[in-house]
């Protein structure tokens, strides 16, 4: 199995801030040994969310496509929105997994807009911002 990992911060793609939880996300596939194929760092604009993954999905063939930020209700937060224009189809059950296990840890998780699901063949899939919250919902 292979993967694109994309993390969407205004901050961190303008070199303000060290993205610290897309090196987490690559961390944890590598170890049950996904292949890493790509790894973007993009602002959090919807079309160029779109163009990552649909590069991701499109071009490079990647079998998953893992997301990090832009899943809260700030107004500039519209990783999820670019994802639905992106997937062919949402996998609800991934999506109520990843609360249900964010909620167990904080009352908070039930805030996630995080989505999941296909384009293609390839699974995609969004996760919080966080290095903490992405190693409790991808664990």
């Amino acid at each position: 199995m292979n993967a694109g990992v994309i993390t969407v911060s205004d901050r961190s793609y303008r070199g303000e801030r060290e993205d610290t939880s897309g090196p987490v996300i690559i961390e944890m596939l590598k170890s049950i040994g996904v292949e890493i194929i790509d790894f973007r760092i993009v602002p959090d604009e919807k079309d160029m969310i779109i163009d990552a993954m649909k590069t991701f999905a499109d071009n490079l063939n990647v079998d998953l496509i893992i997301s990090t930020g832009g899943t809260g209700l700030s107004p500039r937060d519209v990783t999820p929105e670019a994802t639905l224009d992106v997937i062919d189809k949402r996998t609800p059950g991934i999506e109520e997994a990843m609360r249900a296990e964010s909620m167990k840890i904080t009352p908070y998780g039930m805030l996630s807009r995080a989505v999941a699901g296909v384009r293609g063949k390839t699974l995609i899939i969004n996760l919080p911002g966080s290095p903490k919250a992405v190693k409790e919902t991808l664990s």
